[in-house]
């Protein structure tokens, strides 16, 4: 099963060196019922073990590249907002350092999507850029509408990740060809809802079509967030088949990766909502 995220393009694993990986077409096709039945290190549906083999992706490796990934998101973030003031005099100047370290993270981002291999030095020099936008974002968030909102969102993030967790552990979540579909579709509708919204709000002036404001933009919010919350499962499942069938240990870069784009998502969606009902206080 392929995960996905916001960067619609993201690849799952591969199958490089003969070891098994994602096969989406097939999957999403329904034309394989196991693309891995040819990987010789895959999991013994019967036994529940598989062959012992040096180089194989582990839990322990995600979790370690997830944290070096978000290390580095937390850390430039926690230095821009520090090092790039938001007051009146340089609140221009510090919002053009954070749209252009985001189209940097974009780029960069989009680059690793389209690569067959991860590369460690482009998704941390993409955690970098990331970290400084949402820094200089977080910080504005906090001097204009209140320090209450970053660590809210902060929060929330932290417990949407631990639910999703717990109820994926739980298999109360199921992630199949149908659970993709609609959230693909979904997030696809929603984005190109945000273009819309984005357009109009820098053509035409005010909020736009009002989907980021008010009413709209707190049932907006929401949306979001979930759609988040789903791209985690999706992420989980990633993970989760790729230990389970023998991908490459290389690969726990692309979880990290996964996993790193999510939360931010959720982050910036969150950080968006409690703004919103801050100002309806």
């Amino acid at each position: 099963m392929r995960s996905s995220n916001p960067v619609f393009s993201r690849r799952g694993f591969s199958r490089d060196n003969g070891y098994a990986g994602f096969d989406a077409q097939q999957v999403q096709a329904g034309t394989a019922t196991n693309p891995y039945a040819t990987n010789p290190y895959a999991v013994d549906p019967q036994t529940g073990t598989a062959p012992a083999r040096t180089g194989a992706m582990t839990i322990d490796d995600v979790v370690s590249r997830t944290a070096m990934t978000l290390g580095t998101v937390i850390l430039t973030a926690v230095l821009a907002w520090t090092l790039l003031p938001v007051d009146a005099a340089n609140l221009n100047k510090s919002y053009g350092i954070a749209v252009v370290s985001a189209l940097i993270a974009f780029v960069l981002a989009m680059v690793q999507s389209f690569k067959r291999k991860p590369v460690p030095a482009l998704i941390l020099a993409y955690a970098a850029f990331e970290g400084v936008f949402l820094g200089v974002i977080s910080a504005a968030t906090s001097t204009y509408i209140g320090a209450g909102v970053v660590i809210q969102a902060v929060l929330g993030t932290m417990c949407v990740f631990g639910a999703v967790l717990f109820a994926y552990k739980m298999r109360w979540i199921r992630v199949n060809r149908r659970f993709y579909g609609f959230v693909m579709a979904a997030a696809l509708g929603f984005v190109l809802l945000m273009v819309a919204n984005s357009l109009f709000a820098i053509f035409g002036g005010g909020d736009g079509l009002g989907f980021r404001s008010g009413g709209l933009g707190i049932v907006f919010g929401i949306i979001g967030v979930v759609l988040g919350a789903a791209f985690l499962a999706m992420d989980f499942k990633q993970v989760e088949d790729g230990v389970t069938y023998g991908a490459p240990r290389q690969e726990a870069w692309l979880a990290a990766f996964g996993l790193t784009m999510t939360l931010v998502w959720i982050y910036l969606e969150l950080l968006r909502l409690f703004q919103i009902l801050s100002g309806d206080d």
